[in-house]
């Protein structure tokens, strides 16, 4: 790994360790999921003025009114979906920075995330091969589509919330596999993960959250 990969100072791995520490103080207990982001260099993912600042458990703004997701969030999302096994397969609703998208692809055999801002897009795309994932496909397009084409999924992953449940997403998942999605307007969203079962769709709320609008259209 080179000096940029693994940081100094504010980026080091100590830093790293202590953020893996406060997720873990939050209630985030699997330890694969937290092995993963203590190796993840965050600080590659958002603007190098605000590379001090990747380890704090906080989002972070990305540029075209986006953020790089809260760490805890990536590691609770991450979490629920594959709490009952490791997908072979899942979709990833906006791929915003990437950094969900390498957290994802160091699990799972397959990723396809869509975006609706080709510039984020493009950038992430850079960032994650510089990094040296190989495991993930992209597409832009309007979220709310999916991607169903390489469907059906054995989970998704949605960074972004609608008012309700997007009928799309459900119909590209196999039985037996899980949506985690936040739902719901500003100030009053609620992280939910669906489990399709045959022929329909069990819901569960997991706890109050805040995310960027569900935005239709491509840009």
């Amino acid at each position: 790994m080179s000096l940029q990969h693994q940081g100094i100072g504010m980026t080091s791995q100590r830093t790293r360790d202590r953020l893996i520490s406060q997720l873990q103080e939050l209630g985030i207990k699997n330890q694969v999921v937290l092995n993963v982001m203590r190796k993840i260099p965050r600080h590659l993912f958002v603007a190098e003025a605000l590379a001090s600042r990747a380890y704090e458990n906080n989002s972070l703004p990305i540029g075209h009114g986006q953020t790089i997701s809260q760490p805890y969030m990536v590691a609770r999302m991450t979490e629920l979906l594959i709490e009952d096994g490791i997908p072979e397969n899942v979709l990833e609703v906006g791929t915003g920075s990437g950094y969900q998208s390498a957290v994802l692809a160091s699990l799972i055999p397959r990723v396809f995330s869509v975006e609706r801002i080709s510039p984020l897009q493009e950038h992430a795309k850079l960032t994650l091969a510089k990094v040296g994932f190989r495991n993930i496909n992209f597409r832009h397009s309007d979220g709310g589509w999916g991607w169903n084409a390489c469907g059906p999924y054995e989970g998704i992953l949605a960074a972004a919330a609608p008012s309700e449940i997007p009928q799309k997403l459900l119909d590209q998942l196999k039985v037996g596999a899980k949506l985690i999605i936040p739902i719901g307007e500003k100030g009053e969203q609620v992280l939910q993960r669906v489990t399709r079962t045959e022929p329909e769709f069990d819901v569960e709320v997991i706890e109050p959250v805040s995310f960027v609008p569900f935005l239709k259209g491509r840009v």
